[in-house]
Formats: C-alpha cells, structure tokens, sequence
C-alpha cells in the first residue's frame, strides 16, 4: 500500500481551504444499475432522501426536470460508503508528515528523515509517522535520531499510534530530556505527540476539511471519528464555519464524558448539521506492533512471569463494567477497543454483564469460544482488513500458533456478527476501497492470501462498509456514491483504485466528475 505523499517533508502550516462546486442538487439521477444486476432504474430525490426508484424510461416531453437530469449512462449507484473508525485529526496532519512506513529497520528510519528534512528551516519540528518496528533487527533510541543536521528535533511516530519516537532535541521540548531511550510507550506516546504536534485549531480545521473533501471524492458520505481530543467541541467549531461533506459521528473519551453527560449528550444527538455525537471509546489494551495487546499466551522472547508479557491491561473487569453501566445509562454507546484474545473476552464479558448494546474496535485476535458471543449479545465489531494484511508478518511472529483466529472477519460473519469496515486512519489510509479489497483478497502484496479462509466476498465487504444505511430505497438518505463499474464483479487490485464517479450528501453533490 503506498501514499500519495510518501515520503514528502513536512508542509506548511497555512490553513487549507476549498470550495466544491458542482451544480444544483439532482431531482433525478437517471439510467443508473444496481451492484450485480443489468437492468437500468431512475432515483428521484427530494428534500434529501430517495423519493423514489422506477425502471428507466427516457425523459417526459416538456418535464424540465427529466430532461435536464443527469445520464449516467449505466454506472452503479451504491449507498454512501461510511468508514466506521477514524482519527480524522491525525489523518489530516499525517497527509503532511514524512511517510517512513516503508522503512525495515531504525536506521533505515533514520536516513529516510536525513535526506528528507535537509531542507526545513534550522531548528523545526520533523516528524514522521508509519514505522513498524516489531519485526526490525536493531532498536529505536533517541540517540540514533540525535545525529540529524543541526541537533534538529524528531518525533516519529508508529503506525498503530502506540509508540513515539523522540531523540533529544524532542524530548527536551516535553521536559523530558533525561529519558533513557526516547522510545515512549500507549498513554505517554499519545502526550508527546498532541503536545508536539499542536498547530492553531484554524490550520488544523483547514487541514481537516481538505481531508473530508478527498473522503468525498472516494464515495465516504459517513465515518466514525474517534480522535482523542474534545472532539464534540472541535467539531461544533467545524460545522459553525461549514456543514462537513460527510456525516460525523464524534466520539467521546472517558475524560470528557461527565461534560457530555452534563449536557445530556447521547449517541446520535444532534450537534450541527451533518454531526452527532458519537460513541464512548474505552480501551482494555494496546496493540499488536507494541506488543501490548492483552493476550492469554505471552509474547515470545518475554519472561513469562513478567505482567508485561501477556500485553498491557488498561481498563478492564470492574472499571470496565462501572464505564459499561455509566454510559448506557446515560444513552451513550460504548465502543471497546479490544484487540487481543484476553482483552477481547474481557470486553465480552462486561457488555454480558452490563446487558447493553455496544461496539468492540478492532477484535483482531479473538478466542474460539468467544466468535459466537459477539452475535449473542447483540454487538457491532468495528474492523480494519488493511490492518490484517499490513500486520501479517508481526502476527506470524507474536501471535504463531494463533493466527487462524487473527482478523478472522469470515469466522465472526458465519456466527452472525456484525461487522463494519474502517481504516483507523491514519493507521492506514482513509479510503474505502483498500479496505474492501484488502478483506476480499488478505493480500496487499505479491504474496497469496493471508488466511484465505477468512476472505470477505466483495458483496460482504461492501455492505460492512455502508454501515447502517438502509440501502437505495424510498426514504433512505440520499446518501449515495455513483461508480464507473460494477465492484461485485472488479478483481481487488481493480478495487484498490476504483472509480468514483460522484458523491452525493443528502441529495447534494459533494464529489462530481466531469462527464
């Protein structure tokens, strides 16, 4: 998977702002297909919803409304493709980073940021983002990045955003020069990178909006945005200046949430236009990359004896139920993020004793008795299918054994879970269809499938990352995506680059091509 940006500098702070035009709103969209079928349909819209779908017929005489509606010529109208987890800020700042994703050892990371802040201005910031370091050879350690031109400060960051890697300029900015390594950790990472990554809230806002926009041009109509930050009120800020042209549903973090109960803020009350507030995000672990992922099994190479060896325990058993209990009651929707087998079941374990509705993110190692459970409690699995592909070595490594219950997406939809597709940006890419492709093929890369038993068919993958949209229907939301081919039928490297046609947001353009 590669970034339009790879390896670019770090650009100007200069806010970004842009305007789409695109015409009128459509009153009709005709002579459109449906994903594997023939036949032709006409969609009329009206006040923002699907006012009704007809088989094709040419225009009435006279009816400027017909006649004047878009042709288009057989493409494939789907619903609004939504992408169920993202850190919207982050991704927005990341599209501005130095890529080091590609990077197989610290050094290799090094002489990447060398060759690539050699032009900044003496004494900036450079920052990075994407290293794996799991399965890297040698170490990251402050010192390594303390030999950059003019002792310039450095922050890279991991791509699951679990570890931050600072040298000694970095670290002074934070009060922490005395850090043995450089090398920081889950909590204490996410510190030093929203203390050192902090740019005006206009720029960051600009910055934000470009970033909705390119969702736009690839179908997203909807996403989840789970940012850390105060994210109901930056997003009331947002939408103060302009309505998004995407639905966002903004989540909530546990040192937020007595504000939003005050309030009286429960999932899915309205904030502005086209934002809602979104679910609560708990966590009962780490990741995989830092091995920190709660697990039944130790990691190899660790002390068995030793706490760390089984991963990190965050908020789990009691906390996790009092958390569970506080937020239905008060109307919002937990989301768990959850990704080894212990944290998994776990989480499982305090929504059964709760009794609540929920989300559980991520879900990417998961016990054989436990696949059932997720159905039976009636919970949506917010999953990432770039995450399985990307990770595929790291979990060969520190998960051997297991993996044919890791990313396991066919497994949970055969015992009738739920699953939403997202990209955890900037974890990967926020774009759809690498997430679609990457669940049908669990593959990025030459090699064959990943587990091939737990591929996705491009229908499955599909109607996961629409998430709760009732489909192309009178009264549906007008929230629709207008493709050049048929993706039931597109091989998957076809479907990591496939075309967009137009976007639509309650029956308003906000991606069109020109004809």
């Amino acid at each position: 998977m590669t970034d339009p940006q790879k390896n670019a500098p770090p650009q100007s702070t200069t806010p970004v702002s842009r305007t789409h035009e695109y015409g009128p709103a459509p009153r009709l969209l005709r002579r459109v297909r449906f994903p594997g079928r023939p036949d032709l349909y006409d969609v009329q819209l009206d006040d923002g919803r699907i006012a009704g779908v007809r088989a094709s017929a040419p225009p009435a005489v006279g009816t400027l409304d017909e006649e004047r509606a878009p042709d288009l010529d057989g493409r494939v109208l789907i619903p609004g493709l939504r992408d169920a987890h993202v850190h919207l800020a982050q991704w927005a700042v990341a599209r501005r980073r130095l890529d080091v994703s590609g990077t197989a050892s610290a050094q290799e990371a090094v002489q990447v940021v060398r060759r690539s802040s050699a032009a900044l201005p003496p004494g900036e910031l450079v920052t990075g983002y994407g290293f794996r370091d799991g399965l890297w050879s040698d170490t990251p350690h402050k010192h390594l990045l303390d030999a950059l031109p003019q002792a310039r400060p450095a922050l890279l960051i991991s791509a699951d955003l679990h570890t931050a890697w600072l040298n000694s300029a970095a670290l002074a900015l934070l009060g922490q020069g005395g850090h043995p390594t450089g090398v920081l950790r889950e909590d204490a990472a996410m510190r030093a990178v929203a203390q050192l990554s902090s740019v005006p809230a206009e720029t960051l806002d600009g910055w934000v909006e470009d970033a909705c926009a390119a969702a736009a041009r690839r179908g997203v109509t909807g996403l989840i945005d789970f940012e850390a930050t105060d994210n109901v009120t930056d997003w009331e800020r947002r939408a103060a200046t302009a309505p998004p042209p995407l639905r966002v549903a903004a989540a909530i973090y546990p040192e937020y949430l007595e504000a939003a109960v005050a309030r009286g803020l429960r999932t899915g009350t309205p904030l502005a236009p086209f934002v809602e507030t979104g679910p609560l995000k708990v966590f009962t672990d780490g990741s995989l990359n830092t091995r920190t992922a709660l697990c039944h099994t130790p990691y190899p190479g660790m002390d068995p004896a030793a706490p760390e060896a089984h991963g990190l325990a965050r908020t789990v058993g009691d906390d996790l139920v009092a958390m569970l209990r506080t937020a239905s009651r008060h109307g919002l929707v937990p989301a768990v993020h959850a990704i080894g087998d212990r944290a998994n079941q776990l989480a499982l374990d305090a929504f059964a004793e709760v009794g609540c509705p929920g989300r559980i993110e991520h879900g990417q190692l998961v016990r054989a008795a436990d696949f059932v459970r997720f159905a039976q409690l009636g919970l949506t699995v917010g999953v990432q299918p770039s995450h399985a592909v990307d990770d595929r070595d790291v979990a060969d490594e520190h998960w051997a054994g297991r993996t044919a219950r890791a990313f396991a997406y066919a497994a949970l939809l055969d015992e009738g879970a739920r699953l939403e597709l997202g990209s955890d940006a900037p974890v990967a890419p926020l774009d759809p269809w690498l997430s679609i492709a990457n669940a049908v093929a669990r593959t990025n890369d030459e090699r064959p499938s990943w587990h091939p038993e737990q591929r996705l068919t491009p229908a499955q993958a599909l109607a996961a990352s629409t998430g709760a949209h009732p489909g192309i229907s009178t009264g549906a939301p007008a929230d629709l995506a207008i493709l050049d081919a048929d993706p039931l039928t597109a091989e998957h490297t076809a479907l990591r680059r496939f075309p967009v046609h137009a976007t639509l947001l309650a029956g308003s353009w906000t991606h069109r091509e020109s004809s």
